[in-house]
C-alpha cells in the first residue's frame, strides 16, 4: 500500500478559493482506480493549513493518479493560493494487525 501525506498553507483571505478545489479533488480522486482513501482536513492549529492524507493500492495507480491533467491543474491551482511551496510525501506501508 502507498499512503501520501501533504499539506499547503492558504495565503490569508483565501481559504475558501483553497477548500472548494480541495474537495472536488478528493472526491475525484476517491473514484481512481487503486484509491483506497483519500481525504483533505483542515489544521485545528492553524485553520489556514489543508492537510491530505490517501491511501493507494500501489505505485502504479498513484502515479496514474499524478498524471491525470485533472490532479496537475489541481496541484497548479493550490500552488498559487498557497502562501508557501506545498509538501508532499509518499510512503510504502504494510498493514499490521494490532
Amino acid at each position: 500500500m502507498i499512503l501520501v501525506t501533504g499539506s499547503f498553507i492558504a495565503k490569508q483571505g483565501q481559504l475558501a478559493q483553497a477548500l472548494a478545489p480541495s474537495i472536488d479533488h478528493v472526491h475525484r480522486s476517491r473514484a481512481e482506480p487503486g484509491c483506497i482513501s483519500h481525504a483533505v482536513h483542515q489544521d485545528a492549529e492553524n485553520p489556514q493549513r489543508l492537510v491530505f492524507i490517501e491511501e493507494w493500492s500501489d505505485r502504479a495507480a498513484l502515479a496514474a493518479h499524478f498524471a491525470l491533467p485533472a490532479s496537475r491543474a489541481f496541484a497548479k491551482a493550490v500552488g498559487a493560493l498557497a502562501a508557501a511551496p506545498p509538501t508532499i510525501n509518499v510512503f510504502e506501508a504494510e498493514r499490521i494487525a494490532v
